[in-house]
């Protein structure tokens, strides 16, 4: 049976992986498959169908709105509505879903705090509060504030073990939770009870009542109930999913290489090939920042953050309407595709705006950052691509196959696991292309990248442990502060190897939370706190370093995904995610010692007759220079830097809430790392460096002694200096 996608369902949203969309849309078409659907399952007589049963309670319960309605209208604004709310209307529908008359709660506590639900079924705690009650909001109650109904809810399935899965409503609002404290953002499936019956969404009922049912809850134990179950399936299917993913993306790069080397209008990029002016690797390169742009498309639209919330809808409907990745996705899901390219002319022409100072018309902002500048995909800017090849990238990267199950990929919750998957599985193949046959293919490489740069996937429940033990400590000593947020604000979490940005992403995500539990008092802050709190952390505290540079901008590209506020630009994370090596490096101390003997002991490669003549002649420049030499203040290793640090400061003290700040952050950035101070301070780190790894085979070759090492940093433009740049440039064994 073909399933209703959800966003047939208006009234119906998740949030996080509880439940995700296409599961929801399986529950909702009866799929025999899943378990779990069949009219005994729901307590029915065997005479009588699930659709019989619903249109039933339909049919009451639209009585009970309507009276409910009339009443709503009358209440005072400072009354909250709650009798009201749950004689009149959310005690009816649970009975029509089969809890009976709800009973109120007994008081919960747990730690010395009161947790006070208003009703319980069995193992459920059900929160209901009146109609003029926000979910999301704290709530004044006798002079004082609580939590608001989601996080008092929320907070009492985190800590408690009796209890797994819980409701909340408002009369307007439904909501579907449950213990989430491993997950890192708020997961819920709630359904917009207002719209639903002024609408008479009939259809978003009957998911309603196929998910809510009483049946749905009942088991020996929390974790044996029907709705476990489910969730419990969709991860298993999500595994499968992510599996899917990894083959989706290698197949999406493998279309787009092709289809823009098959594209008649290309010759000079099938030229540059051809003579090497363009490596295959740097194609594929740029090829692979393409698919990050789709894939961080993807994700913002889900989510709906990519336009501006403040633009004309009409402009928001026009993006939707022709332009958005949702259509792209649509229509490879029908269409083969053709010869002509002009889906991909709408595709960059979105790309370039978002580049540039955003386009109004299309409601969208001005992002910023590398990832949508020209400077990407220099070799792609002008090329052109046919809608066959798009269509079947797009189709490669929007659904998945297993056997004979078609998927969408829930792009919505697409979390930095997933990503670091597939990175992982990306830094395992090479690419293999004929420019003049028009064919490019991704092969398993035995020398991988993956080995060259030590780049391997963390999984999360490593990441959760070393969190748990490191992490939570910190900001328990940090909201103790008398000023926590900037306590909170000023702590810095570095990730040496940062791969994908898995677990700084993690991080961000668990220092955000109590951030926001900080600023609105509460201990389950609302999505919104959390969201400005995340970007606010990725802006303060994150630090990165890879050795693979396409590690690197996948990084950011994850932190972006998590960081976007609508309307805003990309945060600038240049300084905070390097490219470098974290086991090699040095410091002005180190630097001002000069070079080491132990920089000469031998590795693989070097013999020691060598390293032992080259360690004596380094040590005897060392003492000499120690004797004739007196080092002046201003001539110190730190002063080679410039004004580095200050410079660091003025990008920092800058605020990246609009496009400009942006462009002033990247302008001050590139002045400071393009000056020579920086750079001639930077080639004398590097030189310290490579005297470790240089090799030491040979009696007659000089390696990097202090000699060389003083003649470098008494004046870099020496030939020792010219010589060692070359040396980085045409990268010999100093990098191995």
């Amino acid at each position: 049976m073909s399933a209703r996608p959800l966003s047939a369902y208006t009234s119906v949203r998740t949030e996080g992986a509880l439940l995700p969309a296409d599961i929801l849309a399986r529950i909702a078409a009866g799929d025999a498959t899943f378990g779990g659907l069949d009219p005994a399952s729901y307590h029915l007589d065997p005479s009588e169908k699930i659709g019989e049963a619903t249109n039933r309670a339909w049919n009451r319960l639209q009585a009970r709105w309507a009276s409910f309605q009339t009443e709503r209208a009358k209440l005072a604004p400072t009354d909250t509505g709650t009798t009201l709310t749950r004689e009149r209307w959310l005690l009816p529908l649970f009975e029509e879903l089969k809890f009976g008359r709800l009973q109120h709660a007994a008081k919960v506590e747990m730690d010395g705090k009161s947790y006070p639900v208003s009703h319980a079924w069995h193992h459920v705690p059900i929160h209901l509060v009146g109609c003029q009650v926000d979910l999301d909001k704290r709530v004044v109650t006798a002079g004082a504030q609580r939590s608001s109904p989601h996080s008092l809810v929320q907070e009492l399935l985190n800590r408690s073990t009796g209890h797994l899965w819980g409701l909340v409503s408002n009369g307007l609002r439904l909501r579907l939770l449950r213990d989430n404290v491993s997950l890192t953002r708020q997961a819920y499936v709630e359904f917009d009870l207002e719209s639903m019956m002024v609408g008479e969404a009939y259809p978003d009922f009957v998911l309603l009542w196929l998910i809510l049912h009483q049946s749905r809850f009942e088991g020996e134990r929390p974790e044996l109930c029907q709705l476990e179950k489910w969730s419990q399936a969709a991860r298993t299917e999500g595994v499968r999913v992510l599996d899917g993913l990894r083959d989706g993306v290698q197949k999406a790069i493998e279309h787009l290489g092709q289809g823009f080397l098959a594209h008649p209008a290309n010759s000079a990029l099938r030229e540059k090939l051809r003579t090497g002016a363009l490596d295959k690797q740097d194609y594929y390169r740029q090829l692979l920042r393409l698919v990050y742009r789709l894939l961080f498309l993807f994700v913002a639209e889900d989510r709906d953050l990519l336009l501006v919330p403040t633009a004309d809808p009409a402009a928001q409907k026009r993006y939707r309407d022709h332009y958005a990745t949702t259509r792209l996705r649509r229509l490879a899901a029908t269409r083969a595709g053709s010869r002509h390219h002009d889906l991909y002319c709408g595709l960059k022409l979105v790309m370039d705006k978002l580049s540039g100072d955003g386009c109004p018309a299309l409601a969208l902002p001005a992002l910023g950052s590398f990832l949508f500048s020209p400077r990407a995909l220099p070799d792609l800017e002008r090329c052109e691509i046919s809608n066959l090849h798009l269509l079947e990238a797009i189709r490669s990267l929007a659904v998945t196959q297993t056997g004979q199950s078609r998927r969408v990929v829930d792009y919505k919750n697409l979390g930095a696991e997933e990503l670091g998957s597939v990175y992982e599985s990306l830094l395992e193949l090479h690419p293999d292309l004929n420019a003049e046959a028009a064919t490019f293919e991704l092969k398993v490489a035995a020398g991988s990248e993956r080995k060259k740069t030590g780049s391997y996937y963390t999984p999360t429940s490593l990441i959760s442990c070393l969190l748990d033990s490191a992490l939570d400590p910190v900001l328990d000593e940090a909201a103790k502060h008398p000023e926590p947020e900037a306590a909170i604000l000023k702590l810095k979490v570095v990730d040496p190897a940062c791969g994908s940005g898995h677990f700084l992403i993690a991080a961000a995500h668990r220092i955000a939370k109590r951030l926001a539990a900080v600023r609105t008092g509460e201990e389950e802050p609302p999505p919104e706190a959390q969201r400005k709190a995340l970007r606010d952390v990725i802006g303060h505290c994150i630090y990165g370093v890879d050795l693979n540079p396409m590690a690197v901008e996948l990084c950011k590209v994850s932190l972006w995904m998590e960081a976007l506020e609508p309307g805003k630009p990309l945060s600038f994370l240049e300084h905070r995610i390097q490219c470098g090596n974290s086991l090699l490096g040095a410091t002005p101390a180190l630097l001002a010692q000069g070079i080491p003997d132990e920089a000469f002991t031998p590795l693989t490669g070097d013999t020691n007759a060598a390293a032992n003549k080259w360690k004596r002649v380094n040590r005897n420049e060392r003492q000499s220079r120690s004797k004739a030499q007196f080092r002046f203040k201003f001539d110190a290793p730190w002063m080679k830097l410039g004004n580095l640090a200050q410079a660091m400061a003025e990008i920092e003290a800058i605020a990246d809430g609009d496009i400009s700040s942006i462009h002033l952050k990247e302008q001050r950035w590139q002045q400071a790392v393009e000056s020579s101070d920086y750079l001639d301070g930077k080639l004398l780190a590097d030189a310290w460096c490579a005297a470790f790894a240089w090799r030491k085979d040979s009696l007659t070759e000089f390696p990097l002694t202090e000699d060389i090492f003083r003649e470098i940093e008494r004046n870099p433009n020496t030939c020792a200096g010219h010589l060692f740049r070359l040396s980085l440039k045409w990268k010999p064994s100093v990098s191995r």
